[in-house]
C-alpha cells in the first residue's frame, strides 16, 4: 500500500475537484487509423490496409489536461491551435472534458496533428502535419497575457514542452517568475538539452533519454546519468528533478547531504505494457495534481507510477481516469480497517469506482454483535459472488429496535472497526434504518446476499437489484451460531460463577 493511501483516496474521491491546475504547451490531435492488412499493393511494395476503425484523441499539451481531468482537476489549457477541421475536431474532445481553453489563441498556423496508421496492432505510418514558422509577434503577445492572467486562478501549472514553439525561452521565463510568486508549484517536461530554459521550477520530469541529451552521459550509465541530474537541480534551481526511467519506474533527485544520498527511487508496478505513447504525459499531470495538494514528492511519484503503470497497459494515448486508480489503490488486504469504514457518500463513490474499473459489487448486511463462525462463513460465501464486498451494518439505535434494550453488546464504531479489519471485507457503511433498502437503492449492487432461511422475494430490495440487472444469493446460515445463543451462553457462564461464589 502506498504511503499517505488514506489522504490519496480522499483526493482522488473529491478533493482534486477543487483543485485547479494550468497547461500551457504544444497542443496536438492523434489521429488513429486501424486497419487489417492482407496484402502488399502490386504499385509499390508497401502494405494495404483495409480500414477499419478511425478514431481522435487529444495529444500533447491536450493530453496532460486530459490526464488532469480524469484524475477530477479543473483542468486550464494554453497554448496555440489553428482555426481548421483539426482544431474542430480537438476542441470538441476538450469540451466533453471539461477542460477550460479559453487561454488557447488561434493562429494562423496549422493545428499540430499526427496521424498513426496501424495494421494488427503495428505501427506503420505517422504523417505529420505541422509548421516550422514562428507564430506571429502579436499571437505570441497574446498567448503570454492569458497565460499570465491564468496563473493568478490556479493551484499548480505545467509546461508541456514538445518543443513546436508555444514555449519560448521569454514564455518559460515569465511563467516560472508568476508561478513562484504566487507559491504556486510549476513542473516541466522538456524537449530541450538546454534545462536552464526551465530556471526555477519546481521539478523538470525528463526521461533517461532526455536527461542523457542535457548531461551528455549515455543512458546506459545510469548511476553517473543520475549524479549528473543531481548537480542539474542546484545549477538550475530546481527543488528536485524527477527522472521517468520506462520499466525502472521513476527516480527523484535531490543533491546529496549528510543524512541521505538525495535519491528517492519507486519501482514500476508490474503490468503488460501495450503503449508507452503518452505516459509521460500521465506522470506529470499525476505529480502536478499531488504536489499542488500538499502531498510530498516521494507519495506524489509512487501514485504517478501507478498511474503510468496504468495507461501503458492501453492502446493508443489514453489518459487516467481516478477511478482506475482508486481500484488498484483498494484492494481488500491493501486497506488498513478505518480506510474501509466510509459514509454514505464516499462509499457511493468508491462504489461506482469500481464499477467503472469492471468489480462486481456484493452487499450483505447485518447487526454483527459478537463475531462468530456463522458470520465469518457468510462473509466468504458472498466473495464467491464477485470481487468487492459492501457490508451494510445497522447502526446502535437500530439494532437495539430490532434486538431489544439490551443490545447491541459491542457499540458500533467498534463493530465497523472489526468487519472492515476482515480481509473479505472491502467496505462498511452504517444505516440509521431498520432495513438496509434506501442503502441498497443507493448502491445498486451487482449480488445481493442474504444469510438465512430466506426466499429471494423476502429479502429486502431484492426487487431493486434485480430490476437493475442483478441477482439475489441465499446462503445458508451454520447451525448452532448465533450471537443469540452465545448471550445465552455467556450469561449462564456468569449465573454459574455468581453462584459459586
Amino acid at each position: 500500500m502506498l504511503p499517505e493511501s488514506h489522504s490519496i483516496l480522499n483526493l482522488l474521491e473529491g478533493g482534486f475537484s477543487q483543485l485547479k491546475v494550468l497547461v500551457i504547451g504544444d497542443l496536438m490531435l492523434d489521429r488513429y487509423i486501424h486497419g487489417e492488412v492482407e496484402r502488399i499493393s502490386p504499385e509499390a511494395p508497401v502494405p494495404v490496409i483495409r480500414h477499419a476503425q478511425r478514431y481522435e484523441r487529444a495529444g500533447g499539451a491536450a493530453n496532460v489536461a486530459m490526464n488532469l481531468a480524469g484524475l477530477g482537476c479543473q483542468a486550464f489549457l494554453a497554448g496555440f491551435w489553428g482555426g481548421d477541421s483539426e482544431q474542430a475536431e480537438l476542441a470538441a474532445i476538450l469540451d466533453r472534458a471539461g477542460i477550460d481553453t479559453v487561454g488557447v489563441v488561434t493562429t494562423s498556423l496549422p493545428t499540430i496533428s499526427k496521424t498513426r496508421i496501424v495494421g494488427r496492432m503495428q505501427q506503420l505510418l505517422r504523417l505529420d502535419i505541422e509548421s516550422r514558422d514562428t507564430p506571429p509577434a502579436t499571437e505570441v503577445q497574446r498567448l503570454q497575457e492569458r497565460a499570465t492572467e491564468l496563473i493568478a486562478k490556479v493551484h499548480a501549472v505545467i509546461l508541456s514542452d514538445y518543443a513546436k514553439g508555444a514555449l519560448s525561452n521569454t514564455l518559460c521565463e515569465i511563467v516560472i517568475r508568476a508561478a513562484r510568486l504566487a507559491g504556486i508549484p510549476i513542473l516541466a517536461d522538456p524537449k530541450t538539452p538546454d534545462f536552464s530554459k526551465y530556471n526555477g521550477v519546481t521539478t523538470v520530469c525528463p526521461n533517461l533519454g532526455e536527461l542523457a541529451a542535457a548531461t551528455g552521459i549515455p543512458a546506459h550509465r545510469t548511476e553517473e546519468l543520475l549524479a549528473a541530474g543531481q548537480a542539474l537541480v542546484v545549477e538550475h534551481d530546481f527543488k528536485f528533478l524527477t527522472v521517468t526511467m520506462s520499466e525502472k519506474g521513476i527516480t527523484v533527485l535531490r543533491p546529496p547531504s549528510p543524512d541521505s544520498s538525495g535519491t528517492y527511487h519507486s519501482p514500476a508496478r508490474a503490468r503488460e505494457v501495450f503503449d508507452v505513447s503518452g505516459a509521460g504525459d500521465t506522470v506529470i499531470a499525476t505529480l502536478a495534481a499531488c504536489l499542488a495538494s500538499g502531498l510530498q514528492i516521494e507519495t506524489a511519484a509512487e501514485v504517478a507510477n501507478l498511474a503510468a503503470g496504468i495507461v501503458v497497459s492501453k492502446a493508443g494515448t489514453v489518459p487516467i481516469a481516478a477511478h482506475e486508480l482508486v481500484a488498484a489503490l483498494t484492494p481488500s488486504s491493501g486497506l488498513t480497517a478505518s480506510e474501509k469504514i466510509l459514509d454514505l457518500e464516499r462509499v457511493k463513490l468508491r462504489v461506482a469506482e469500481w464499477r467503472a474499473s469492471g468489480e462486481t459489487i456484493v452487499f450483505t448486511n447485518g447487526c454483527f454483535d459478537l463475531l462468530h463462525v456463522g458470520h465469518i462463513t457468510l462473509l466468504e460465501d458472498c466473495r464467491r459472488f464477485g470481487s468487492k464486498l459492501v457490508l451494510g451494518l445497522n447502526a446502535d439505535a437500530s439494532v437495539c429496535r430490532l434486538k431489544g434494550p439490551t443490545r447491541p453488546i459491542v457499540n458500533q464504531g467498534e463493530r465497523a472497526r472489526v468487519m472492515a479489519a476482515l480481509a473479505a471485507v472491502d467496505a462498511v457503511v452504517l444505516f440509521e434504518e431498520d432495513t438496509p433498502l434506501e442503502l441498497i437503492r443507493a448502491l445498486k449492487p451487482n449480488v445481493l446476499v442474504k444469510g438465512g432461511d430466506y426466499t429471494v422475494e423476502t429479502v429486502v430490495g431484492h426487487e431493486d437489484v434485480i430490476a437493475a440487472g442483478g441477482r439475489v444469493e441465499i446462503v445458508p446460515t451454520v447451525e448452532g451460531f448465533s450471537t443469540t445463543n452465545l448471550v445465552k451462553k455467556l450469561t449462564a457462564t456468569t449465573h454459574n460463577e455468581e453462584m459459586l461464589k
